[in-house]
C-alpha cells in the first residue's frame, strides 16, 4: 500500500484513497487535478486492480501520457494501461473489434478532416449542386453543422436555426446530403472522426452482451475534464458505468467554455441527479495564483447562478492587486499596454514566454499585434493565425490592391478565384484580357468574351468593384465597409463556418485603417507588417504569448493581460442571446483571471467596436468589488491599491486628480 500522505493535500488524499462507487471531483483551477488522477490510478493498482480493468479517459493523448509517465514514477516499475486515452482512441479500439455489429468491416479506415471534406464534396456534386454555378454552402460548412448535430445529438434543423437561419431555406438538400454522405461512408468502409464517438454509442446501444461486456470490465473509470464531454460522451461513460459503479469523473464547471463544440455543462451539473449516491469532492487550494487573483477571480464566479459553489483558495505569497485600465481608445490601450511589457521584461526580468496577452475574439489583438510589430517587440499568436495572415483579411486587401492598381495580377487572381462560375482556366483568360486594358471601363468588354457560366461571377465582381470606385476619395474605411455590404459577405457565409467571426476580423480592419491618410499608404503598412511577422517567424527565442481564452485554458504565466473588456466586446453580444449564453460568457472571464500567477492586467477602452462607438467597462468589471482592484485614471496612468496588513484588502486608492472617480466602474458607462 502506498503512503500519499506528505505528498497530497488533505483534499486531495480524501479523493484518491475515497473515491469509491460514484464520485464528483470539482477540481478548482490550479489545484492539481491531473495529480489527483494520477494518484487514484497508482492507488488502484497498489490495491490489486488489473490495468485492463482500468478506464481512463481524456482529452488529448498527451494528458494520457503524461499521466501514464507520473503513473509509473509513483508504482516504480513499467507499467501501462491499454484502456487510457482520448474518447476517440478508446472508441476505435473497441470499434475495431466490433465493427461487423454496426455493418462495418474490421478493417474500416477513419477519415481525416480532409478526407471528410472531400466525400461531402462529392455529396454534393451528387445531389446535383455545382458551386462554381451557385452559391451553396460549402462542404466545410456542411461539415460544421452535421459534426455538431451528431455531438449534440439534435437536429439539423435545430442546429441551421441556431448558427446559420439564412440556410433553412435549403435544409431538406443539406439533410438529403447528410443521409448520402452517411451511405457512402459505410459503403466505403470508412468512419469519421465523430463516427468513432457515435458508432461506440450505438454499439453498446445496440447490443446489450457487448455494453454488460464492458461493463464488467472496467472495474474503475475516471474521466478528466468532465466539463468539457458532449451528449454522447457522457451517455458512452453512464452506459459503461453501469455494473460496477466505480465511476470518477474530475472537472470544473466553472471552466466549462466549449458549447460551441456541443460541450455539455448539464452533464457535470446534473451528475447527482443521475447518481443520486455520488460522493462529491471538492479541490478549492490553488497553487497557481496570488491571494488577490483569486479574489477577483471567486468574486467573478459568484454571479453565476448554475454552478457548483467552490471558493479558491490560494498558497502562493500575496501580491498587489490586479489593476483595472480605462482607456480612450484601442490604439491607447495598446501602446500602454506594451510600455508595461517593456517594464516587466526590461526592470522585472519576466522572460517573455511567461507573459500573456488574452482577448475574447482574434480580432480584438489586431491594433494590439500592430503596437508589437512597430516596437519589435516578438510574439506568438495562438488560437488560430495572425491577423494579416487569415484568408479574408487578404481578400479583403486584393479587391483594395486592385482598386489601387489594376495592374496587379496577383491580386486579380485571388478575387477572380472567389467567384461562382469562375475556374483556374477562366482566370488565366480574364487576366490576358487584363494586361491588354489600359482604362478600369475597359474592363466592361471582358464580360462579353467569357464562357456563359463564368459570366455571372464576372458580373457580380463588376458590381463590387463599381460600389468601389463609387466611394468619395478612395477612403479605406469606407472601402472596406463598402465591400461588407456586398455579395462577399454572402460569400463568406457560405465558405465558412466561423463567418461571423471573420466578418468581425475586416471590421477591425476598416478600424484600423483609419490611422492611414490613403489608400496607397494603408497597403503598404498592412504589407510591412505582414512581411515583418514572417521574419520574426523564423527566429528562435522566447515571445510573448497572445491568444484567445479558449485557446489559453489549461495554461499559465506570469503575468496575464486581459484586454478590450469593454461593453458589447466582452462578453459577445451573439453569444448573450444564446441559452445559458450569459453565464458561460461570464466562466470564459473566469478562466482568463485564473490562467495568471502574479500579474494580472485587466483594461478596456471608451471608444471600441465597429463604428468607434462611446462605450463604458464590461458588465463583468461592474460585478467587481472595487476594494479587490486597483483602478487606473482615463489616461491609462496606473492607480496602485494599497494591502492591507497581512494582505487583506483595504479601501481602494486614487490619485488625487481622480478623486471624482471614486464609482468609476458604474458612472463610466453613463458618459
Amino acid at each position: 500500500m502506498l503512503n500519499f500522505s506528505a505528498q497530497l493535500n488533505p483534499e486531495q488524499e480524501a479523493v484518491v484513497l475515497g473515491a469509491e462507487g460514484p464520485c464528483l471531483v470539482l477540481a478548482g483551477a490550479g489545484s492539481g487535478k491531473t495529480r489527483v488522477i494520477t494518484y487514484r490510478v497508482a492507488q488502484l493498482l497498489s490495491q490489486g486492480v488489473l490495468p485492463n480493468e482500468i478506464l481512463l479517459v481524456t482529452f488529448t493523448n498527451k494528458a494520457a501520457k503524461e499521466m501514464m509517465e507520473r503513473v509509473r514514477q509513483l508504482v516504480g516499475e513499467e507499467i501501462r494501461l491499454p484502456w487510457s486515452g482520448t474518447f476517440h482512441h478508446v472508441g476505435y479500439k473497441i470499434l475495431r473489434q466490433h465493427a461487423t455489429v454496426l455493418g462495418y468491416q474490421p478493417n474500416f479506415s477513419i477519415l481525416d478532416s480532409g478526407d471528410s471534406l472531400e466525400l461531402l464534396k462529392s455529396c454534393l456534386k451528387d445531389e446535383g449542386i455545382d458551386r462554381k454555378e451557385k452559391r451553396f454552402p460549402s462542404p466545410a460548412v456542411l461539415q460544421s453543422v452535421l459534426s455538431y448535430a451528431r455531438n449534440a445529438e439534435t437536429t439539423i434543423e435545430d442546429v441551421l436555426s441556431l448558427k446559420h437561419p439564412r440556410f433553412l431555406t435549403v435544409r431538406e438538400t443539406i439533410i438529403r446530403i447528410a443521409e448520402q454522405y452517411q451511405k457512402r461512408k459505410i459503403a466505403a468502409n470508412v468512419m469519421d472522426f465523430d463516427d468513432l464517438l457515435v458508432n461506440w454509442h450505438l454499439l453498446l446501444a445496440k447490443s446489450p452482451e457487448l455494453r454488460e461486456k464492458y461493463a464488467r470490465r472496467f472495474r474503475y473509470i475516471l474521466v478528466d475534464e468532465y466539463q468539457d464531454t458532449n451528449h454522447v460522451q457522457a451517455s458512452i461513460i453512464n452506459l459503461l458505468a453501469g455494473h460496477h459503479q466505480n465511476l470518477l469523473v474530475v472537472g470544473d464547471d466553472a471552466q466549462s467554455i466549449y458549447s460551441f463544440r456541443a460541450a455539455d455543462i448539464k452533464n457535470i451539473l446534473d451528475f447527482e441527479k443521475i447518481y443520486p449516491q455520488a460522493k462529491v469532492f471538492r479541490l478549492e487550494t490553488n497553487y497557481r495564483s496570488t491571494p488577490e487573483i483569486l479574489a477577483v477571480a471567486n468574486s467573478v464566479i459568484s454571479n453565476n447562478s448554475q454552478q457548483y459553489e467552490k471558493e479558491l483558495k490560494s498558497v502562493v505569497p500575496s501580491l498587489a492587486k490586479p489593476e483595472v485600465q480605462v482607456f480612450a481608445d484601442q490604439k491607447e490601450e495598446a501602446q500602454q499596454i506594451v510600455g508595461r511589457l517593456r517594464e516587466l521584461l526590461e526592470e522585472e526580468g519576466i522572460a517573455p514566454e511567461k507573459i500573456a496577452v488574452l482577448f475574447r475574439a482574434a480580432h480584438h489583438s489586431q491594433v494590439l499585434e500592430m503596437e508589437l510589430m512597430k516596437n519589435h517587440l516578438e510574439y506568438e499568436y495562438r488560437g488560430g493565425v495572425r491577423f494579416y495572415e487569415r484568408a479574408h483579411v487578404k481578400d479583403v486587401l486584393a479587391f483594395l490592391r486592385v482598386l489601387n492598381n489594376q495592374q496587379d495580377f496577383l491580386a486579380w487572381q485571388r478575387i477572380l478565384n472567389l467567384q461562382i462560375g469562375i475556374g483556374s482556366a477562366t482566370v488565366g483568360q480574364i487576366v490576358e484580357h487584363l494586361r491588354q486594358m489600359s482604362s478600369f471601363e475597359d474592363l466592361r468588354l471582358i464580360g462579353p468574351q467569357l464562357p456563359p457560366r463564368a459570366q455571372l461571377g464576372w458580373n457580380n465582381l463588376w458590381l463590387i468593384l463599381e460600389a468601389l470606385r463609387a466611394v468619395p476619395g478612395n477612403t479605406p474605411k469606407l472601402l472596406i465597409q463598402t465591400l461588407l455590404d456586398s455579395e462577399y459577405l454572402v460569400y463568406l457565409e457560405n465558405e465558412y463556418p466561423d463567418f461571423r467571426e471573420r466578418k468581425l476580423d475586416i471590421e477591425q480592419l476598416a478600424e484600423f485603417s483609419q490611422g492611414a491618410e490613403n489608400l496607397s499608404e494603408f497597403l503598404a503598412q498592412a504589407t510591412m507588417q505582414e512581411t515583418y511577422q514572417a521574419a520574426v517567424d523564423g527566429r528562435a527565442g522566447g515571445k510573448i504569448i497572445l491568444s484567445t481564452i479558449h485557446q489559453a485554458k489549461g495554461l499559465e504565466w506570469e503575468a496575464v493581460f486581459v484586454i478590450n473588456l469593454a461593453n458589447g466586446q466582452f462578453p459577445n453580444e451573439r453569444a448573450l442571446s444564446e441559452d445559458g449564453g450569459l453565464e458561460e460568457e461570464r466562466r470564459l472571464f473566469y478562466v482568463a483571471i485564473t490562467r495568471a500567477q502574479r500579474y494580472l492586467t485587466l483594461s478596456y477602452s471608451l471608444v471600441s467596436g465597429f463604428g468607434g462607438f462611446l462605450s463604458g467597462p464590461s458588465s463583468f468589471l461592474e460585478e467587481i468589488s472595487p476594494t479587490l482592484l486597483a483602478v487606473a485614471g482615463l489616461t491609462g496612468q496606473t492607480v496602485f491599491s494599497q494591502p492591507g496588513a497581512g494582505g487583506s484588502d483595504s479601501e481602494i486608492q486614487y490619485l488625487p486628480e481622480d478623486q471624482s472617480r471614486r464609482g468609476f466602474l458604474s458612472d463610466i458607462s453613463d458618459l
